[in-house]
């Protein structure tokens, strides 16, 4: 795999991780006008946690699965460049977030 297609499949995990997370922090904002006001019951610490896992689940697949493939096809180098720009991305999205709530 070249340079320029772990970058691009790197930047495109990165920004399938932060689309999540935008998504997931949304319903998490605005849960009480989505499900309506919490009435104490049992079932809300339940989603929560079923919520937390299948999040661990997608954004760990979206930053880990490919290098993993690729470091068992023998392809280790590039499985290692591909989470290193991974996490590269990442750490520039909340760069920029964190900057925009700084100038806001």
């Amino acid at each position: 795999m070249k340079n320029s297609k772990i970058i691009l499949t790197s930047f495109l995990n990165a920004l399938g991780v932060a689309i999540y997370v935008s998504l997931v922090s949304i319903m998490m904002r605005n849960g009480g006008r989505i499900f309506g006001e919490e009435d104490n019951n049992f079932l809300g610490p339940i989603a929560f946690l079923l919520m937390f896992i299948i999040s661990a689940a997608i954004t760990g697949s979206l930053v880990v699965g490919r290098p993993i493939l690729l470091y068992i096809e023998n392809r280790k180098a590039e499985a290692v460049k591909l989470f290193i720009f991974t996490i590269g991305w990442l750490f520039i999205f909340i760069a920029i977030l964190f900057g925009a709530q700084i100038l806001r």
